[in-house]
Parts: C-alpha cells; sequence; structure tokens
C-alpha cells in the first residue's frame, strides 16, 4: 500500500484516478478546491477507509506525508482556464512549485498531468515528444498552454538539479463520465446539445481534427507511467491516434443518441488548433500501453452518463 496524493482530485480525470488507485489497494489522499471538480464526482469514495478528502487551493503549500504525487489540479477547458486567466496560470506554474517542494521534502515520485495544448497550433503532425510546438504567448489560450509549458521546465529543472523522480505525461483530449456538461468541449457540448434537441455549435467549418481518448484508457497510461523505471520521465504522448473531424464527431453523437439537432457554423476562436492527433510511438514502446476503447463504445457510456444528469 502506498500513500498517493492525488491534486485535483474531484476533477474528471482526478476521480478516476482515485477510484482505480483505492481499487489497487493504496492510501490515497484527494486535494481539491472545487473550481471545476465537484464533491459529487467522488462521492461514492467518501465512505471508503483508505480514502481522504481534503478541500485545498495548490497555489498554497501542502505539507502532508506521501509516497507517491498525480498533479492534475488545473482547469483544463477554454470555458474554465479563460475565465480566471490569471489563477490558472498561477494554479501551473505556483501549483508545481509547491508540489515539486513537497516532492522533494519527503522524498516522493511526482507526476505532471501536461496536456497537447503544449505543442499549440502545430506544424508537425501528428505530434510527437520532440516537438517543440507552435505556441502563442500572448494570446487568450496562453494562461493554459504556457502556464503547462513552464510546469514542464520546473519538473525537468527539479530532476536535473535535484535529482527528484519525476514523470510528464502529454494528455490528449479525453472524454467519458463525469466530465462537466458546461466545461465547453466538443464531445460534452456535442451531446449536452444533443441530448436537449438544441442546435450542434460547430466553430469553423469542422474540417479541424481531434483525437478522442476514452477516460479509462488514460488512466491506464497514467498509472503506467508512475510505476514506470526511474529514467523513464517523459515526457510521454498518451491519447488516442484515431483522428476525426469535428463535424463528423458531431453527425456520430447526432445518430448514437438519435437526435433532431441541425448543425450550425459559428467564427473559430482565436488560436484553435486545426490538427490534434498524438504520436503514442514512446508510450507503446516504454510503458506497452495503446488504447483499447474504440470511440463508439466510449461515446456510448459517456451518452448513457449524460442522460442521466442532463434535464
Amino acid at each position: 500500500m502506498k500513500r498517493i496524493l492525488v491534486t485535483g482530485g474531484a476533477g474528471f480525470l482526478g476521480s478516476h484516478l482515485c477510484e482505480r488507485l483505492i481499487a489497487a489497494g493504496h492510501d490515497v489522499l484527494c486535494v481539491d478546491n472545487y473550481f471545476t471538480g465537484s464533491k459529487n464526482n467522488i462521492a461514492h469514495l467518501l465512505s471508503h477507509p483508505h480514502f481522504e478528502l481534503m478541500r485545498h487551493d495548490v497555489t498554497f503549500p501542502l505539507y502532508v506525508e506521501v509516497d507517491q504525487i498525480y498533479n492534475l489540479a488545473c482547469p483544463a477547458s477554454p470555458v474554465h482556464y479563460q475565465y480566471d486567466p490569471v489563477q490558472t496560470t498561477k494554479t501551473s506554474v505556483h501549483g508545481a512549485i509547491n508540489m515539486l517542494g513537497l516532492a522533494k521534502r519527503v522524498k516522493a515520485r511526482i507526476l505532471q498531468a501536461s496536456t497537447s495544448e503544449v505543442y499549440g497550433d502545430p506544424e508537425v503532425h501528428p505530434q510527437h515528444e520532440s516537438y517543440w510546438g507552435k505556441v502563442n504567448p500572448i494570446g487568450i489560450r496562453s494562461c493554459y498552454d504556457e502556464g503547462k509549458r513552464c510546469a514542464e521546465t520546473l519538473f525537468f529543472d527539479y530532476w536535473r538539479q535535484h535529482r527528484l523522480q519525476i514523470k510528464v505525461m502529454r494528455i490528449f483530449n479525453t472524454y467519458g463520465p463525469r466530465m462537466h456538461p458546461n466545461d465547453g468541449r466538443v464531445v460534452s457540448n456535442f451531446i449536452v446539445q444533443a441530448l436537449r434537441g438544441e442546435d450542434i455549435t460547430i466553430y469553423g467549418d469542422g474540417s479541424q481534427t481531434r483525437s478522442f481518448c476514452y477516460v479509462d484508457d488514460l488512466i491506464e497510461g497514467m498509472i503506467r507511467l508512475m510505476e514506470s523505471p526511474e529514467e523513464t520521465t517523459g515526457p510521454i504522448n498518451i491519447g488516442n491516434p484515431g483522428e476525426f473531424t469535428i463535424l463528423a464527431l458531431a453527425e456520430h453523437v447526432i445518430r448514437l443518441i438519435g437526435s433532431k439537432s441541425k448543425i450550425i457554423r459559428l467564427p473559430l476562436p482565436q488560436d484553435d488548433p486545426k490538427q490534434r492527433q498524438p504520436d503514442i510511438t514512446q508510450a507503446q514502446k516504454l510503458l506497452q500501453w495503446q488504447p483499447t476503447v474504440e470511440l463508439e463504445n466510449g461515446l456510448k457510456r459517456t451518452i448513457d452518463y449524460f442522460r442521466s444528469i442532463v434535464a
């Protein structure tokens, strides 16, 4: 049994991670300030003897004794991270500093939940870990993109300077139960709009592409990276390399739900990437990981979840 800290543990990904870690027999401390996370996501874990919940903001230091740290704390959708961009940057940067300081003090292994947004609007396709990206440092998405890039810098400087055991994981689009219904991401947007019979909004002509990884696959990759040999620091892409246009996704959701929603088009937001697809060669080679859930099956499970919460 390990003592494991999960920051952002009441969020979409964090709650699934806490569930998996407890099922594996570990003692889990879930930390969240509930900006985007919800107690509802972890309510079923509250009575478990090996689960503890703490309300805390990672921009402030935390003093606990743990063996591993999964640093997931940060709003991850444009709607949420652009609501308070200064706080978003502080969460990524100050949060990383505080969690790295904790890991150094207690000699814990620490994993950073980074993002495919470090690649920006890429000129390389698919994106591999050696690509440095094409990011606007002063745009409306920069609080998240550059915050995560700076967090990666901090992780590798702590590894070089203090020999801290680090893991850096670049997460590509992930979907599944417990997504926030108003997070502005395409999967949740399309499902909620289709269930309500509302127009489905596509930005641009819908030809931009994304790759969608089901949450169970993503969490499996995250745990495998944490448990990998010390020299496997990353960064490592974790995502599903299956590539779909946004228009195709919208049509897929309408068909699965049997909705009469119509598709309407709005202007493309600033700095919205045109292509996003992970090269997962490193994950396959170093972690023996690759996604197993097909988009159709994952969407059906996600639709079932949203049916239960959307009026």
